[in-house]
């Protein structure tokens, strides 16, 4: 985010200054006092088990410049010298803040889901994209109801492309965050049994996911894969342009699969021509999320030897897929 003023954050969010000057300004926003920098707001939310106003002293205590309440009593337990906003809910205030946030922001923005792939697909979407142009995405997994509005309140006027996760696990979820992020690329990885225990069908988890297809830009693109079963009924639903990608048949194929100690080997058809890839993973599901990459960044304008070699030197997010070598095995 931008450094704003509290005056600014208060219209946006709809929250009454209590103290503190309406010109002091944030450079980030945080909910987790224990991770605060110097400079963020600190927005206190609620849940089952805690409540984010205990902690507001302790986020003072370590450099909050400000901090967004929604209880009255701690608010107006704070010392005088500390700036407080007051709210009658801290999670619809974030929610309204992130989404008047969004509304300046002039980047495109690639949003992601599906039952699984989603972080894997981000990192190689960003890696793509950032080849040529200034990315900001999701930290770690932050995709639900609480991490999308923090991811969005991450993106600054400087950033040209925002590659976001959107993830569910109860019915209504996906729309209110399709409508925070506002796509104009949509990738979905698969439709797999990830929470059926809330969505109890894999074709309700299909039209759950396929919100953000309805949501997508008309002028942008929806992102699919060829082999799964879901993709046709969902690629009905989007006002956009449909990609496909796959192993069989698709707008870019890939085959020829090889793997060694350093990852996969692959090659891609696009257009009639062959490429070939290398991606530092294994594993046929991280060549497909590395199809559905390859595919936003020719949406958004990146030349396929760009992505290409973006994607041989990719990180993924701890925890993917990683390599390690233990006493010579």
């Amino acid at each position: 985010m931008d450094r704003i003023s509290l005056s600014q954050i208060a219209e946006m969010a709809g929250a009454r200054i209590l103290q503190g000057s309406p010109e002091m300004l944030v450079s980030s926003v945080s909910k987790d006092s224990r991770t605060i920098q110097h400079g963020d707001l600190y927005v206190a939310l609620r849940g089952e088990n805690f409540d984010g106003n205990a902690y507001a002293s302790d986020a003072l205590a370590r450099g909050a410049a400000a901090v967004l309440l929604d209880s009255a009593e701690t608010a107006h337990s704070i010392s005088s010298q500390h700036p407080v906003l007051l709210v009658e809910n801290g999670l619809a205030a974030l929610t309204r803040l992130a989404a008047a946030w969004r509304s300046k922001l002039k980047l495109k923005v690639v949003g992601i889901t599906g039952s699984s792939g989603k972080t894997s697909t981000k990192d190689f979407t960003a890696a793509v994209l950032g080849s040529r142009l200034k990315v900001v995405k999701t930290s770690g997994n932050l995709n639900n109801h609480i991490g999308v509005p923090l991811s969005i309140l991450a993106a600054s006027s400087e950033d040209e492309v925002a590659v976001w996760e959107v993830g569910m696990n109860h019915p209504g979820e996906i729309a209110p965050l399709a409508a925070l992020i506002k796509p104009d690329c949509v990738i979905i990885t698969n439709i797999g049994v990830a929470h059926i225990e809330h969505m109890k069908t894999r074709d309700a988890i299909a039209l759950e996911k396929g919100m953000l297809a309805e949501s997508v830009n008309p002028s942008g693109a929806v992102i699919l894969v060829s082999e799964d079963d879901k993709t046709e009924s969902i690629a009905r639903r989007s006002p956009a342009k449909v990609i496909r990608v796959g192993f069989n048949k698709g707008d870019l194929v890939a085959e020829s699969l090889e793997s060694d100690e350093k990852g996969t080997k692959f090659t891609i058809t696009h257009q009639g021509k062959k490429y070939e890839v290398s991606i530092p993973v294994h594993g046929s599901h991280m060549v497909q999320n590395a199809l559905l990459a390859i595919a936003a960044g020719l949406e958004l304008g990146i030349p396929l030897p760009s992505a290409i070699k973006a994607l041989s030197r990719a990180k993924l997010t701890d925890g993917r897929l990683e390599q390690k070598t233990l006493r010579g095995v």
